[in-house]
């Protein structure tokens, strides 16, 4: 996957699919205007704030807001943050394995009953309540052998886990220091997730020598 994959990848699952179109416009961009990005999205300025607060929500942007002097008004300027994105994307991972094994011990805790028509699934408790007839249709409910789900879901499990065991969950690399005029030096690394290297940058608090 590239960069722009993952992004919108990520993007896409906290937010929705339909803010993805908003990152392509304001990725590498720094204090955008709302307004502006209405006009180039084509959007209702309503809409577009929506979608932004969306992506604050998930911590995906910032945002700094100055007062217009002529109308009195306040301006919000975005910024898309992508070094937030391996930690989002790791915690993603995680939810996932979490509730595929959730949804494994409850395959492998209960006896599940289907229609013949295969309008419903039922539990042993709630089909034993319809009288094992199916709610839907009225046909009969048998019981179903959910064997190789509860394999296929095992072996799912198995490779998720192996996956987050084997892959770092971050690697920083390429560090260079710029010293600017303020005292606090810029550093700018890159962040590797699934092979795809992600720009990050942060303050390097110690002082610069004089």
């Amino acid at each position: 996957m590239t960069t722009d994959d993952v992004i919108a990848a990520v993007v896409e699952n906290v937010a929705g699919h339909d803010v993805v179109p908003l990152i392509a416009v304001l990725k590498d961009k720094k204090n955008v205007s709302e307004f502006i990005l209405a006009e180039e999205l084509k959007e209702e300025i309503n809409t577009v704030r929506n979608k932004l607060y969306r992506l604050y929500d998930s911590s995906l942007v910032e945002f700094i807001r100055k007062k217009d002097k002529k109308k009195g008004w306040y301006i919000y300027y975005w910024t898309f943050v992508p070094s937030r994105i391996p930690k989002i994307l790791e915690n993603l991972k995680k939810k996932t394995l979490e509730k595929l094994k959730e949804r494994l011990k409850s395959e492998q805790s209960a006896d599940f009953f289907e229609c013949i028509n295969k309008c419903m699934r039922l539990t042993f408790e709630k089909a034993i309540d319809f009288e094992f007839k199916c709610p839907e249709c009225g046909s009969l409910m048998n019981q179903e052998d959910n064997s190789k789900k509860i394999k296929h879901m095992f072996e799912e499990v198995e490779l998720l886990e192996k996956e987050a065991a084997s892959e770092p969950k971050i690697i920083e690399e390429n560090i260079e220091i710029d010293e600017i005029e303020n005292p606090r030096a810029i550093v700018k690394k890159e962040v590797k997730i699934n092979n795809v290297k992600i720009s990050k940058t942060k303050k390097n608090l110690k002082k610069k020598k004089s």
